[in-house]
């Protein structure tokens, strides 16, 4: 069994790698399910429980009223009969969670393993067949071509020796480059020929073996599915019944060829099998008496075709051999197979059978022995129901029983299913592990590789601690608040033992839990004793979550890949920091992190989370396929409209206008930070330079290498002074670059030449497709008094209006 035709190309690799991640996907939701509904029928059963002991509170347990009165009877059936519901609720969700469930994850990790081996075996594969079909063959055309060249040298060198000769006689002998060239063409029709053969062959049965092995590691998909389908035990016929029956029909359809018609009919493509490998006649131009496709046999070839010949024979007569081994061991173990197949159902049939006879012609014992319960639980019950005092046989009462048990099995179920709607969903549960034996990692006090500057910050009383990566030397330390000050103790590791002062622990969460529970002081000469753990930030992920891709960027520090998050596969963006850079370099790159944690909006990136457990640190960011949107302009902008361009350039004054509501300073707007989406959407990006100030004034002390010159406001050049009115500046250099789609602002200007000249009044000039009063909106945000400037809220209702106005 293997892939049908219309999958031997790469096409339909692609189709297959996208096939399988949908079954993955797929096994994922019916494990999200599967818990979900143990999850709740657990809570369900609870519930019923809890009803079942309120009933026998009020009772006071079974009732001691007259025999003959229905109501308490009745009413104590009800109540024994709802804890019984219970009770199988709660066996039956355990019963799935150990089962299905446990074989649901093994299936799941069998296919993510099942399209690792797929996908490397395909490169593999294909590297072969690069190699042997081009690579060799271009090795051995220059070996020719080079032997041609050394044969013809040879051959005038000898002409000119017999011409110069004085005597007669025959010439004298000299050493002859060309007896290897006759060779030559043998070796390289003996290699293209079977190459020829290789191409056709190669192409089509190396992608079948692939598929074949595929589809016989896939064969355990469907039959592990209709397992786990079996293992879910009809108890629940309302839904079990039909759900069965869809998960055994269901496979049947996709166990035939993986390539079958039904299942990838609209996957279809010609099989692309590559030219055949040929020889290059042109090899023959530089030579005599040597015809394309013949092997020559004379006295300089002679010797290297018959080794040739044996070197081949040898090899046909070992391949023959290990054929022939492999054929007997697949025998043998067919045999193998059959025995033990013939062993195992007559042991099958002794076992079914054997109980079918201890059953004999008697009626099969219900599965749930219940009372018969036929009426409304509303109505008045059957003196003839059993209950404590009656003075019926309790045999008669065993065998009523056991004929209605699945109808009072029912008939609760549609009376009581409706009494409580759990308000809240609660994730399945997992088994606990106490908390002192979790990995670091885990501990909700340890906060990874964070810079020391923020611990001040988190250690707000005294006691408070918790444990951090130091930053220079890789080392662990533990913070504590003590007297309002900071405290910071190294952790000393030796003989894979962690200690502080004293008794050393195998674990720093153990050592961690000893202080605590001890109250003993952390040294003696301190006397500081740990109270309260500070839990680390929300935002915070394990390097574990995030599987990384490609690169796809390089910022001020470090690189910036592509990725996914290892839980629901959500596209990210990871910047890193590098691991050399020094600690306050460091904290600035946090800095990102730290002002979008509090922002949410469409037109600002929006932050996924931190990776500081551990070097190197990870920013993760929501991924914009889009990519920046400088060279989106020099790339896409010939075909946008001018429309499009000012509904863009509203996107980001929008995101900026929720900036200067939260009082944030970028300082760094341009183009080149601004991303754009699949839908053409704007998104503010790179907050590596903003700062965020009470007053929404922000002065700088630092120098001028990092500062943009050509998008920064005078103001800011002058006096380092940074605010909402400079980043409007800002704003009108990145109009003024979408509008002239993506070119360089003063691009012929240096900085210096630049700064000067905006102090003599100099602007920029209308790029030739821009609207007039767009342009206007420019030079008001190019006003040398920032007071003079409009506010973004003003920029973003101007430019909605000229949208408005522009066909």
């Amino acid at each position: 069994m293997g892939f049908g035709p219309e999958l031997w190309c790469l096409q339909g690799h692609s189709t297959l790698l996208r096939l399988q991640d949908s079954e993955l996907r797929l096994l994922e939701l019916m494990k999200k399910w599967m818990s979900q509904r143990a999850k709740s029928d657990r809570e369900y059963a609870g519930m019923l429980h809890h009803i079942a002991q309120c009933g026998a509170v009020l009772e006071g347990g079974r009732p001691h009223a007259v025999p003959d009165a229905p109501s308490p009877q009745s009413w104590w059936v009800l109540a024994s009969q709802t804890e019984t519901l219970s009770q199988i609720l709660r066996r039956h969700a355990e019963e799935l969670a150990a089962g299905p469930l446990a074989k649901l994850s093994l299936l799941i990790r069998d296919k993510q393993q099942l399209r690792k081996v797929f996908s490397e075996q395909w490169q593999q594969l294909s590297q072969e067949y690069t190699r042997t079909t081009q690579q060799e063959m271009e090795k051995l055309k220059a070996q020719y071509r080079s032997l041609a060249r050394d044969s013809a040298q040879a051959k005038r060198k000898y002409q000119e020796a017999s011409k110069g000769a004085c005597q007669p006689g025959p010439p004298p002998p000299h050493p002859c480059p060309a007896a290897s060239l006759p060779g030559s063409p043998c070796r390289s029709r003996m290699a293209g020929a079977p190459r020829t053969l290789w191409d056709l062959r190669h192409s089509l049965d190396w992608v079948e073996a692939l598929g074949v092995g595929s589809t016989g590691r896939a064969q355990p998909g469907p039959q592990g599915a209709r397992q786990i389908s079996r293992g879910l035990r009809p108890w629940d016929t309302s839904l079990w019944v039909g759900s069965v029956c869809v998960y055994r029909e269901a496979p049947v359809a996709g166990t035939g060829q993986v390539g079958g018609r039904a299942t990838l009919g609209a996957c279809r493509y010609g099989s692309e099998v590559p030219p055949a490998v040929s020889f290059d006649e042109s090899l023959l131009e530089e030579t005599e008496n040597l015809a394309p496709g013949e092997l020559q046999l004379n006295e300089l070839t002679v010797e290297s075709v018959q080794h040739s010949l044996t070197s081949v024979e040898e090899e046909l007569a070992a391949a023959t051999e290990a054929v022939s081994s492999k054929e007997q061991r697949v025998r043998d173990l067919q045999a193998e197979i059959q025995g033990e197949e013939q062993c195992r159902s007559p042991g099958e049939r002794d076992l079914l059978a054997g109980k079918l006879a201890e059953l004999g012609t008697g009626e099969p014992l219900p599965a749930l022995p219940l009372p018969e319960d036929r009426q409304s639980v509303s109505s008045v019950v059957s003196p003839a129901l059993p209950c404590p005092g009656s003075r019926r046989d309790g045999a008669h009462v065993a065998r009523e029983q056991e004929r209605s048990g699945a109808t009072a099995l029912e008939t609760l179920k549609n009376h009581i299913s409706g009494i409580f709607n759990l308000k809240y969903s609660l994730p399945p549960p997992v088994p606990l592990i106490p908390e002192v034996q979790k990995p670091l990692c885990q501990q909700v006090w340890y906060h990874g590789a964070i810079p020391r500057s923020e611990v001040q910050e988190l250690l707000t009383c005294s006691g408070d601690f918790l444990v951090r990566e130091s930053q220079g030397k890789q080392e662990y330390v533990l913070s504590v608040l003590w007297d309002g000050q900071p405290r910071h103790f190294i952790i000393q590791a030796a003989d894979n033992m962690y200690r502080l002062e004293g008794e050393g622990f195998p674990t720093i969460p153990l050592l961690v839990e000893h202080l605590l529970q001890s109250q003993q002081p952390i040294t003696r000469k301190s006397g500081i004793i740990l109270a309260r753990a500070v839990p680390k930030d929300k935002w915070v992920l394990n390097h574990e979550d995030v599987l990384l891709g490609e690169r796809i960027g390089r910022g001020n520090f470090g690189e910036v890949f592509s990725g996914r998050l290892r839980a629901d596969n959500t596209p990210i963006a990871v910047k890193s920091c590098r691991e050399t850079l020094p600690p306050e370099l460091k904290a600035k790159f946090l800095q990102e992190a730290r002002i979008l944690k509090q922002y949410n909006h469409p037109n600002i990136v929006r932050l996924i989370g931190v990776c500081t457990q551990k070097q190197p640190i990870y920013i993760v960011m929501e991924l914009v396929q889009g990519g920046d949107f400088l060279s989106f302009l020099r790339s896409e902008g010939p075909h946008l409209r001018v429309k499009e361009l000012i509904k863009m350039t509203e996107n980001a004054a929008a995101g900026m206008e929720y900036l200067e509501s939260k009082h944030c300073i970028h300082r760094d707007l341009a183009a080149r930070n601004c991303l754009v989406t699949e839908k053409n959407t704007l998104k503010i990006s790179d907050f590596g330079m903003s700062r965020e100030e009470e007053d929404g004034v922000y002065a700088s002390t630092g120098g001028m290498k990092q500062i943009p010159v050509k998008w920064t406001a005078p103001e800011a050049l002058n006096y380092g002074r940074y605010s909402s009115e400079s980043d409007v500046w800002s704003f009108g250099i990145l109009l003024w670059e979408a509008f002239s789609l993506g070119a360089v602002p003063y691009a012929n200007l240096s900085n210096q030449q630049t700064r000067e000249a905006v102090e003599q009044g100099v602007r920029l000039d209308r790029p030739e497709q821009c609207p007039e009063e767009v342009y206007r909106l420019m030079q008001r945000c190019w006003e040398y008094d920032p007071r003079k400037r409009p506010s973004f809220s003003t920029i973003h209702q101007d430019l909605i209006a000229i949208r408005k106005r522009h066909r």
